[in-house]
């Protein structure tokens, strides 16, 4: 298939806000694809891979306006200027290559197939020289394609496709295109995708018609899998309204979430995320053989810092850099160890058992587990329907440093990458977020040259939308304390955000959503000047959350719900 076809299928779908005519578009679309076309489903992302695969694009801003430049026999000035002006790499490139100096290949046609082989070709590259060939192989691809595939090429590159397509709206096509009949076939596809995290393996047993192909798909160890996730209750009583008496009640750890797999031999830990940090982390390896009994499984856990000399657990911005940090690993072990939690089990000696009940799950995990603390335990957990009791193990987990509790209800299966109504968390009232930062503005004075006033963006409708602006939290350099290099200060935050700078004006920039962190805020406000039509007040700066992905950030819906429920702070009207 021609790379212009699926150019002009993105400029379809992105003329119309409205997802249902989306949906009808691409389940069109979706019905006359033949088996070479597959990979396409990929592309639909804006990824090159399935979304378990590491190997990523990873081309920067600033490599793309190169790139736009020799291939259109312009100054990377010139396109930085056009940059400035359009704020889309896209329409620069596409601008650019309607009105192009030099002389192109004599038109020759692009394929979908050239276009994936080019683009593959890019996260192989390594050693002297890698950036000149990296544009060289897009600099192939751009001087023979149109202005409207100029566009769109870029956009996969940086990751900005902006078309307004995700997951569920590639669901919901299938489901159009291949079961307009079939009963549940909304919430079979969708299972199938969360076991599989494999679109074009999911297209192809849609288009055999046979649903009971997509019931059949398995979990694979090795394979990583999304996690389950809890929805938010503000006390012990709501919890057991949402899940029931009696229910499992355990420690909510202030750590980051790993899935275990384990073949034989062979162990690998990923992130919620998806990504593979095994070897950041040769201690849980080591304890998983160790402590852990089963040819094959699939464990769910939280992986929690505590401090070696005293024994307290740690709050998690203190252990996060180990997740992204590949170098002294063993320095790192020891300067910041950590204890591996586990609560959940999926697989278990060559067999799922997601649908199995908790209680079921349970019972396997304390035949198979041998505690060794400080190094793997089963979560701490209680079994009960008496509200004193919960809350009296609710008060004992804040104690321990912990974020408060998860009730559970026994009877429910594993659902992956869902926000489940049988799971639920309680916390203290502390109003915390995870929100993506979209846009911030250089400092002055003692900030000069450093980014600051970060803008919040809470995920809507596929989009990213504007809820509040950070500006405390923050470290000065000045004020960095023992804690050294674990510490978040503005010069640490200008590193991260520069490279994801998509567009400038004077001192403000739109930032690339990517780096999502937690935040505490006093109260929510309804405003007219976010896009959000709320605001949070005095929103402070409390983490980085590397390990979590765009689509766990708190919803418009959630805010909307808790300004609902919030308790009206009189103090300030």
């Amino acid at each position: 298939m021609k790379y212009q076809k699926l150019a002009q299928l993105y400029e379809k779908i992105s003329s119309t806000t409205k997802r249902l005519e989306k949906t009808d578009i691409l389940s069109e679309f979706l019905k006359n694809l033949d088996e070479e076309e597959e990979n396409l489903l990929y592309l639909l992302l804006g990824n090159i891979y399935p979304q378990y695969d590491e190997r990523k694009i990873g081309i920067s801003n600033q490599l793309a306006v190169k790139a736009i430049a020799r291939a259109t026999g312009n100054t990377p000035e010139k396109v930085t200027k056009e940059w400035k002006k359009l704020g889309d790499l896209g329409l620069v490139a596409e601008k650019l290559t309607s009105s192009k100096k030099q002389s192109t290949l004599a038109n020759q046609i692009i394929t979908i197939k050239k276009v994936l082989e080019n683009l593959r070709k890019l996260p192989e590259l390594e050693g002297k020289g890698t950036v000149d060939k990296k544009i060289s192989l897009i600099t192939e691809l751009l001087t023979s394609m149109s202005p409207i595939e100029s566009k769109y090429l870029i956009r996969t590159l940086i990751g900005d496709l902006r078309i307004g397509i995700q997951e569920s709206t590639i669901r919901d096509a299938l489901v159009k295109a291949f079961f307009p009949k079939t009963e549940n076939a909304k919430k079979i596809i969708q299972l199938a995708i969360d076991k599989s995290n494999d679109l074009k393996n999911i297209l192809k047993l849609c288009k055999t018609k046979n649903i009971k192909n997509l019931k059949n798909i398995s979990l694979k160890i090795g394979k990583p899998i999304k996690a389950m996730l809890a929805q938010k209750v503000e006390t012990i009583k709501e919890g057991f309204e949402a899940v029931g008496k009696p229910c499992a009640i355990e420690y909510k750890y202030d750590g980051f979430r790993l899935i275990i797999h384990k073949q034989g031999k062979k162990i690998f830990l990923f992130t919620r995320r998806l990504e593979n940090v095994t070897k950041q982390f040769p201690e849980i390896k080591e304890s998983i053989e160790k402590y852990v009994k089963g040819n094959s499984f699939i464990l769910d856990a939280e992986a929690v810092g505590f401090d070696s000399k005293t024994k307290e657990y740690k709050e998690f911005q203190s252990i996060s850099q180990r997740i992204k940090r590949k170098y002294n690993i063993e320095e790192l072990q020891k300067k910041l160890p950590v204890e591996l939690n586990i609560f959940d089990i999926l697989f278990y000696n060559g067999k799922p058992i997601l649908d199995k009940s908790l209680r079921q799950r349970i019972k396997i995990l304390k035949q198979i587990i041998t505690d060794k603390p400080y190094k793997i335990i089963k979560a701490k957990q209680i079994i009960t329907d008496d509200e004193k009791t919960a809350t009296q193990f609710y008060k004992q987990a804040l104690q321990a440093n912990q974020e408060g509790v998860m009730m559970k209800n026994l009877d429910a299966p594993y659902r992956p990458g869902r926000r489940v109504g049988q799971m639920v968390k309680v916390k203290p009232d502390e109003r915390d977020y995870d929100l993506v930062i979209t846009g911030a503005e250089y400092g002055t004075g003692k900030r000069s040259g450093v980014l600051s006033s970060f803008i919040l963006s809470c995920r809507h409708n596929g989009k990213y939308i504007e809820v509040g602006k950070m500006s405390t939290g923050i470290k000065e350099r000045s004020q960095l304390s023992k804690k050294g290099d674990q510490e978040v200060t503005y010069e640490k935050m200008t590193e991260l955000l520069k490279p994801l700078i998509i567009e400038e004006k004077a001192r403000t920039v739109k930032i690339k959503p990517k780096i999502i962190v937690t935040i505490h805020y006093q109260e929510i406000q309804i405003s007219p000047n976010y896009e959000s039509g709320f605001a949070l007040r005095f929103p402070r700066f409390i983490s980085l959350r590397p390990e979590k992905p765009l689509s766990e950030i708190t919803t418009l819906e959630e805010i909307k719900k808790d300004f609902k429920n919030q308790k009206r702070n009189y103090q300030y009207g």
